[in-house]
């Protein structure tokens, strides 16, 4: 199970208190765990994917480790600006 990081920036109190709920939040708005499964990151995002299209509010960015994806770092966004991972000659960099 890999480690996960969500970071957020202007969200609803709504979204931050049901973040820190599931996830130790060491810093404002960042939110980690050592140890997520897979199943349960993806019904995390579901449920602020769902809340973000409803009110339409802040950003929301969450990076875990992906053997398959680019860097090997997984990255799902939501808001504004939409980025993406890219290894350019074998540098991972964040486009948008």
């Amino acid at each position: 199970m890999p480690m996960a990081v969500i970071v957020t920036r202007d969200v609803p109190t709504r979204t931050r208190g049901f973040l820190a709920s599931v996830m130790p939040e060491p810093a404002p708005g960042v939110y980690t765990a050592g140890e997520l499964s897979k199943g349960v990151r993806e019904r995390i995002w579901t449920v602020v994917s769902d809340w973000h299209a409803a009110t339409g509010e802040g950003s929301i960015v969450m990076i875990w480790r992906d053997e398959k994806a680019p860097g090997g770092l997984g990255l799902a966004t939501l808001g504004t600006p939409a980025r993406r991972l890219a290894d350019l000659d074998g540098v991972l960099v964040s486009i948008w």
